[in-house]
């Protein structure tokens, strides 16, 4: 079982070991992605830092340091609890001995430095890293620091988190082309895993948007195909679960007890079950499970949903109460021109001719005509009047409304069943957007004017309250008491547990999902929540726990097609190469499956040749030269006897261990690994 020793400040020269991995960055993401490394790939891993304040002081938080040795503590005793006690920990959460794990691992090694410059890289072992992870929160940053570090190492794998995603493309690109020039015949698979360009902010979106919506259904792309993972309650006495294609999980076994505890790493027995086998599956009663539910097909020929104009339409420029006026001056208009048609029994065109100029007090005085005409002149006269101020209020409305179309709206009154969404930083925009694109209503309450997410909130006319959601009247003005849901996406733990409690005391029964990055503080926050409102639907979710998988796949060469948020556990989907894997070479489908740890769901039939490099994204199609997209070549009804054969490629979910083994297995047996 693998523990953990915490770095030696006193022994900064201890050169790293060949084959190490370099993780730098300055936030939850950075700490996460190194315990994904170090505890669940067994990789020897360096943690680059920037300076924290001063631990000595107790009135500043913990530094990068601190926090990161605390964090690798806890998953140190997590490990040890589920290896029966394997290894002694001390109080502060660190192995005893002599600064070997009881694995044989080394330790994690922590350096602290303000930028990742030549002599910092250099000195964290650049030129004999396998793998660099840059997941700094500045993308500029990052950037920076990948072109540094291929020019140090032109072999090294790297994995950037930029936000922007067109420069990300670029970026690759730009790279890739680097390492084909520094290894002349370069295999194009390595080459395609040399850099790899990841978002946090998109692998966590579509996860945190599922929550808002009923059923909490979670999408996983693979080559046009969209495979849902829908989350159903337990079954009634007398009624049967429908496994849907398979199950996925099982859910904590508390998940419907008011006082139970949602599950993650650390819930020992009432965690839930990934990847259950069928006899666990019959046994288990009382628990809701994650079943794959469906598959259909994206349609690229789809136009993508219209989120916003580039002018302001006429509903938004005129008010309803002038729209109502407008209609009703043009029917008393139209009831006039019928009672002259009737009375003077003269034809339609000249009558509407001469009340248009009645209206616009342009006509000469009916003398000697006959009563009834003198009657509707009077009438046109009359209303005429009103249309003068209504056309100059038209005028004005509009011209406010022009002036102030690039500012942001406000909720209407009548809305509601929409979507609370707080915090419009990297993470709260990609989930504007993914809310928008399902067509969800959405209020955005957001403290900083300048945040990130402002223009696009503005560009797509979402109604946006501007103010600290802890101060009283901010989320009435979201109009809270209407809503369907809750998603507080803060950088702040307290801030979004505050706005919760809150709002549940405005509506009981409101669906809520945190952002919370401790599982200590979010099981607490979660039990309590539900003692106190029980009928209601609780969510926390972290985003560095969500995207942490990936990156550290990508590391390791692969890719992700996605990650599935069981409660506090990641499932994970990806597609892998036959060969080289001793599990799953040369077994039948049902021999290849292991409970707790990967399932072959899908095969790719494509002959090799003409296989699309990346799953996650759409096969080549044109709308114009064909009216049906491509097939793809993905076979998810497989017999349990096929026989898995060293070219296939498959589709596979599995959790984090399990992934881990499989690459493990496939290292230790590629010759010289």
């Amino acid at each position: 079982m693998l523990g953990f020793v915490p770095p030696l400040p006193q022994q900064p020269g201890r050169p790293p070991s060949s084959g190490h991995m370099i993780v730098c960055g300055d936030d939850a993401l950075a700490r996460r992605l190194a315990v994904e490394l170090r505890f669940i790939y067994g990789e020897r891993v360096t943690l680059l830092l920037p300076p924290g304040r001063d631990a000595n002081n107790p009135e500043t938080p913990l530094t990068q340091r601190g926090r990161a040795a605390a964090l690798f503590g806890r998953m140190s005793a997590a490990m040890n609890r589920a290896g029966n006690g394997s290894g002694t920990t001390g109080g502060n959460g660190s192995t005893g001995g002599n600064g070997d794990t009881n694995a044989g691992v080394e330790a994690v090694r922590i350096m602290e430095a303000p930028e990742p410059s030549d002599d910092v890289l250099e000195e964290a072992g650049i030129d004999r890293a396998a793998a660099l992870a840059l997941v700094y929160d500045d993308d500029e940053r990052n950037i920076r620091a990948a072109l540094t570090a291929r020019r140090l190492n032109p072999r090294l794998r790297l994995v950037i988190r930029l936000y922007n995603r067109k420069l990300g493309q670029h970026l690759e690109e730009l790279l890739d082309q680097a390492a084909a020039v520094a290894m002349p015949g370069i295999d194009p698979a390595l080459l395609d895993a040399s850099t790899t360009v990841l978002s946090d902010a998109d692998t966590a979106a579509p996860a945190l948007a599922a929550t808002a919506l009923t059923g909490s259904n979670k999408i996983i792309q693979a080559e046009g195909l969209l495979l849902r993972a829908a989350e159903r309650p337990p079954p009634r006495p007398g009624e049967h679960a429908d496994p849907g294609l398979c199950t996925l999980a099982l859910l904590s076994s508390t998940t419907n007890d008011p006082a139970g505890a949602e599950g993650s790493d650390s819930s020992g027995d009432e965690a839930p079950q990934l990847l259950p086998d069928e006899r666990a599956v019959a046994d288990a009663t009382g628990r809701g499970t994650v079943v794959l539910e469906a598959i259909s097909r994206a349609d690229p020929a789809r136009p993508a949903t219209r989120m916003g104009g580039r002018g302001a339409p006429l509903a938004q420029i005129f008010s309803r109460r002038l729209r109502w006026s407008a209609l009703g001056f043009a029917l008393a208009a139209v009831a006039l021109v019928i009672a002259s048609l009737l009375t003077t029994k003269d034809t339609a065109l000249h009558s509407a001719y001469l009340t248009v100029l009645d209206l616009l007090g342009m006509n000469d005085p009916a003398e000697g005509a006959s009563p009834a005409r003198q009657i509707i002149q009077i009438l046109s006269g009359i209303a005429g009047l009103l249309l003068l101020p209504l056309l100059i209020a038209a005028v004005l409305e509009a011209f406010g409304t022009l002036r102030t179309a690039s500012s942001l709206r406000r909720p209407p009154r009548g809305l509601g069943g929409h979507v609370v969404l707080l915090g419009l930083g990297k993470i709260g925009t990609r989930v504007l957007v993914r809310l928008r694109e399902l067509d969800i209503p959405v209020v955005v309450v957001e403290e900083d004017p300048e945040a990130r997410g402002i223009p696009l909130a503005r560009s797509l006319h979402v109604p946006t309250v501007i103010g600290d959601v802890t101060q009283e009247g901010v989320l009435e003005a979201a109009k809270i008491y209407r809503a369907r849901a809750l998603l507080a996406l803060t950088s702040i733990d307290t801030t979004n547990l505050e706005a919760a409690l809150y709002a549940r005391s405005v509506k009981p029964d409101l669906r809520v999902a945190l952002r919370l990055y401790d599982d200590e503080f979010a099981t607490a926050v979660y039990r309590t929540l539900r003692t106190a409102h029980p009928q209601a639907l609780t969510r926390s979710r972290s985003v560095s726990h969500l995207a942490a998988p990936s990156f550290a796949v990508a590391m390791m060469g692969r890719q992700i097609l996605g990650a599935v948020p069981v409660e506090r556990k990641v499932m994970l989907f990806a597609a892998l190469e036959v060969a080289g894997h001793p599990q799953l070479e040369g077994h039948t489908v049902e021999q290849a499956f292991r409970a707790g740890a990967w399932r072959v769901l899908a095969i790719d039939a494509t002959p090799p040749a003409d296989r699309n490099p990346d799953l996650a994204a759409l096969p080549p199609f044109d709308p114009e030269g064909d009216a049906t997209p491509p097939p793809s070549g993905l076979v998810w009804d497989l017999h349990p006897g096929y026989v898995l054969r060293a070219q296939d490629r498959v589709v596979i979910a599995a959790t984090r261990r399990g992934l881990a083994e499989l690459l493990r297995r496939q290292r230790s047996a590629v010759p010289g690994r």
